[in-house]
């Protein structure tokens, strides 16, 4: 009885003629149009759209529209989010990538030219600036403590209609999905929040106001399926954006393939793991050339890591301290080999 006089009290605020169709003859304690006192909007509006509406009135105002052009004419648009009071713009680097100008429109209406300071294709993340003013900016917290089932919010410009609200949860986190370039890219949020094309590089709000990742792709033809790159990864990529430009990553310049080890020889050798990244040559200009390295290596392991296919290997150069030798541990016919290669920063 409680929730039905909860109802009926909401439908009151919608609607006070609404009491006298709902009211059960029998029950006399119910309140009436005429006997309660009218309900504040706070009041109409219950937890989960508090929390929406709190996000969208807090982060909103960061969120702005870009618009890229080429030599050919325009060449799309999406969206960014403002996370520095200097105007910096967080956004996929697919929707900047190949512009020769780009139009960033803030929600007051009015348009500032952006300048791209730097992307990177394996994160699709990319970082531009402001020139002249922006809007406030939002907060970037942590994707790390996401739970699947949170509550989160998606602001961006979908099919050019702007700044568009749509929330949903956390469906799942640690997802891998593959970047332009080939690499994995790891720790993906996938969501259930209604994302379109126009909504790449717009933010992921968490339901206290704080950005947890950067909406990057939805699965075409399927529904309630979005993925953000997750904002612990945008943070350390932005450093390096903002620093050079581009993402420093280690660099051996090697051509491999996944391939499986003979269970024979892996038991022989006492490899834990019966498959690895075959060489099938060189870069020219790449450090891995010059060293005892051989086209038909298979690569097991990498400064004791083990290597079982070529993410392995990626993802143990993600962050490559410059200058510091690499041990490659690597099956050469039926024997184990050791070879040392000092990576290079990555050219791309």
């Amino acid at each position: 009885m409680q929730t039905l006089r909860s109802m009926l009290a909401f439908a009151q605020v919608i609607d006070p003629s609404l009491s006298t169709q709902l009211s059960p003859a029998n029950d006399s304690t119910l309140p009436t149009a005429s006997d309660s006192a009218p309900a504040t909007e706070g009041e109409a509006l219950d937890a989960y759209s508090r929390a929406v509406v709190d996000v969208v009135e807090r982060v909103g105002p960061a969120v702005v529209s870009i618009g890229r052009s080429s030599s050919r004419g325009p060449a799309g648009a999406g969206s960014g989010v403002v996370f520095t009071s200097d105007g910096y713009v967080l956004t996929n680097a697919h929707v900047v990538s190949g512009a020769a100008a780009l139009e960033l429109g803030l929600t007051d209406g009015t348009t500032v030219r952006g300048q791209l300071v730097g992307l990177d294709h394996t994160t699709d993340l990319a970082v531009v600036r402001a020139t002249g003013s922006t809007p406030r900016h939002a907060e970037l917290g942590s994707s790390s403590t996401l739970r699947v089932g949170q509550l989160v919010v998606a602001i961006g410009n979908p099919l050019g209609f702007s700044s568009t609200v749509s929330a949903g949860v956390v469906s799942a986190v640690g997802r891998t999905m593959r970047a332009r370039d080939g690499r994995a890219m790891e720790g993906i949020i996938q969501s259930d929040v209604a994302l379109n094309p126009g909504n790449s590089g717009g933010p992921l709000v968490d339901s206290r106001g704080r950005v947890v990742g950067i909406n990057t792709a939805i699965i075409l033809g399927a529904q309630g399926i979005s993925f953000s790159v997750p904002v612990d990864t945008a943070q350390w990529v932005v450093g390096e954006l903002m620093t050079r430009g581009k993402v420093r990553r280690g660099w051996l310049g090697i051509a491999g393939q996944n391939r499986p080890v003979p269970r024979e020889i892996a038991r022989s050798l006492g490899l834990a793991h019966a498959s690895g990244v075959e060489v099938t040559g060189f870069d020219e200009r790449g450090p891995a050339r010059s060293s005892k390295l051989q086209v038909g290596d298979v690569v097991v392991g990498l400064d004791e890591r083990p290597v079982v296919n070529v993410d392995d290997i990626h993802r143990a150069l993600q962050k490559w301290p410059e200058g510091r030798s690499a041990g490659l541990r690597v099956v050469r016919g039926r024997a184990l080999v050791d070879v040392e290669v000092t990576p290079a920063p990555s050219p791309d």
